[in-house]
């Protein structure tokens, strides 16, 4: 793991600048908090921590068709959509994922470490 010396920006600080992340919800999503969460925890466990995070509401089709929100919460890391299903649809409805405990109502913290990872490596590209 790559680490930077204190008050250096480094390989890392860079990256982390690069690395932009939205979680679309529509409005009160009993969800955002589980997801805003994970995502927190992911980025500490990555070194991650500079990475960009806000977080939107999507209120309507156009603007959920425009950024492929396709449920709340939809995580995006730089514009893409990591844990997208094949097939699905833009939609204003709550979002299940695909766990290996079952359904839950946002991705695994694992999996959410793996999609920033990636996200680094390609130089902050997702």
């Amino acid at each position: 793991m790559e680490t930077d010396a204190p008050g250096e920006p480094g390989p890392t600080a860079e990256r982390d600048a690069t690395i932009e992340i939205d979680v679309l919800v529509v409005p009160d999503c009993p969800n955002r908090q589980l997801a805003e969460e994970r995502l927190r925890q992911a980025l500490d466990e990555t070194g991650l921590r500079a990475a960009r995070l806000t977080t939107r509401t999507v209120t309507d089709g156009t603007t959920a068709a425009r950024t492929g929100f396709t449920g709340s919460p939809t995580i995006l890391i730089n514009g893409r959509d990591p844990f997208a299903e094949p097939g699905a649809v833009p939609s204003l409805t709550c979002r299940m994922y695909r766990t290996q405990d079952g359904l839950d109502g946002a991705p695994a913290a694992a999996r959410i470490r793996e999609a920033l990872r990636a996200a680094a490596a390609a130089g902050g590209g997702a």
